[in-house]
């Protein structure tokens, strides 16, 4: 019997071993991050690259595209983890800023092409915008994915300056409560599903600082009110809606939760041949770049709909190694948010975890049908630049809070790397503060002199 005790305790001993190594946080939000990376650029030449052929020639034309961003986001990424939660601090608010100010732009271009019943994008000068991206130049941009960055640095410095004042309601809301409701009229009248991410950020922010359950009551209601209204928008032109149309949000909402009998040319047709795509992989999948439902079938296949392609090719097991390496960068970012000391880094950490995890459980729910529809891209595995840059600079900035956790920063500076490792990867994190020694009871150093005081008088006595 205890032999088997200590064979079936033996792996888990390990991975215990493991997991309370110094830099743990650290290699496990790399790895799982570069799989979900790798995974990523396989699925999305998969599915670009008959597309890409039929159009014009080169099979090789998206992927192309998705690598370049791919380098760019890398080199987010080591730039990211190389700075110290004080520098994040203060590109909170110029790049929250800076999202405000392209968000703007693209709504007002967007508005006016519909008032001048412009198809398709609209130009003014060398400012282009269409719906969600807009073109600075040759330079194309989606404001929304800076500002989902732009709230979490802003959003933790913020709280963090705030203090014990969070107590009062007033502290609280002002300014987090206006510059939140601009971003979601902002964001979200063109786009429900990135407001709702930007709002799990929020929701974030207020946990990992430990804000009261009312206060969590009273924003649940404010925000089921505000997607209320972003949904009645589509039917005045919000999003891709238009005015006099059918209320696309609406009537995805209306589906999901009683679906039609017949969904082949109605709004839940996505979702169908989502779930035939899933059907047809079964277990182990048809193969990789075998799938036949991105012959056309699949809209969005690149996109909002990558899971079904990865279903369809790798079948349940892909599925399940996908979502094993989400729990993974779920329970590494949490990890990090409670062992950093730091308050900045302990709300940042966790705000850009709830987004990362928020937004990959609304796609995939959507795409399986355990929750309606948004257009949400998948982090890591979607096609789409901004959004890929984005999110590795996020998950570049969770590797400089791995790795100023206190038990990393002792070992990093007990055993130190090489120079030359310092300078073209990471300098060595801050060393926490020394622990003070505890001081003696008042009691306890009392009791001696009293004690001689007795002694002394008792002497002269006798």
């Amino acid at each position: 019997m205890a032999e088997d005790d200590k064979a079936g305790a033996g792996p888990l001993a390990v991975l215990r071993g493991l997991l309370q190594r110094p830099l743990a946080s650290y290699y496990l939000l790399i790895s799982s991050a570069a799989l979900l990376l790798v995974i990523g650029l396989t699925m999305v030449f998969s599915a670009t690259s008959v597309k890409a052929y039929a159009t014009n020639g080169n099979a090789f034309t998206m992927i192309t595209k998705q690598a370049v961003f791919a380098a760019i986001g890398l080199v987010a990424f080591w730039a990211c983890q190389r700075l110290p939660a004080r520098t994040f601090r203060a590109l909170g608010k110029p790049v929250l800023g800076v999202a405000i100010v392209l968000l703007v732009v693209l709504d007002m271009l967007v508005v006016y092409g519909r008032m001048a019943e412009v198809e398709g994008t609209v130009s003014l000068g060398p400012v282009k915008a269409d719906l969600l991206w807009l073109w600075l130049g040759p330079i194309q941009v989606q404001p929304s994915e800076l500002a989902k960055f732009g709230l979490v640095m802003w959003g933790a410095d913020l709280l963090v300056r705030k203090g014990e004042a969070l107590g009062w309601w007033r502290e609280l809301a002002t300014p987090l409560f206006p510059v939140v409701g601009l971003l979601f009229v902002l964001v979200g009248y063109n786009d429900l599903g990135t407001m709702l991410c930007l709002l799990a950020v929020v929701v974030g922010l207020l946990w990992a600082v430990g804000v009261r359950l009312r206060v969590f009551a009273t924003l649940s209601a404010l925000g089921l009110a505000g997607i209320g209204l972003l949904i009645a928008a589509a039917s005045v032109g919000g999003g891709s809606g238009e005015e006099g149309s059918v209320n696309y949000r609406l009537e995805r909402l209306t589906t999901f939760f009683a679906p039609p009998a017949d969904c082949e040319q109605l709004s839940c047709y996505q979702a169908l041949q989502a779930r035939y795509a899933i059907d047809h992989g079964g277990w182990f999948g048809v193969g990789l770049g075998k799938s036949s439902l991105k012959w056309g079938w699949l809209p969005a296949e690149h996109n909002d709909f990558i899971f079904a392609v990865l279903a369809e090719e790798l079948g349940v097991v892909g599925c399940v190694v996908v979502l094993a390496l989400f729990a993974v960068l779920t329970y590494t970012g949490l990890r990090i948010a409670r062992r950093v000391d730091d308050p900045f880094r302990r709300l940042a950490a966790a705000a850009v975890t709830t987004w990362l995890v928020s937004q990959a459980i609304i796609n995939i729910g959507g795409v399986v049908g355990l929750l309606p529809i948004t257009g949400l891209p998948l982090p890591f595995i979607s096609d789409g630049g901004s959004a890929l840059v984005v999110t590795l600079a996020a998950v570049g900035m969770l590797a400089s809070f791995a790795r100023a956790e206190p038990d990393a920063a002792r070992a990093l500076h007990a055993r130190p790397p090489a120079k030359w490792v310092r300078l073209l990867w990471a300098p060595l994190p801050p060393l926490p503060p020394a622990a003070k020694p505890a001081a003696k009871p008042a009691a306890a150093t009392k009791a001696p002199a009293a004690g001689a005081r007795a002694g002394a008088e008792s002497e002269r006595r006798r």
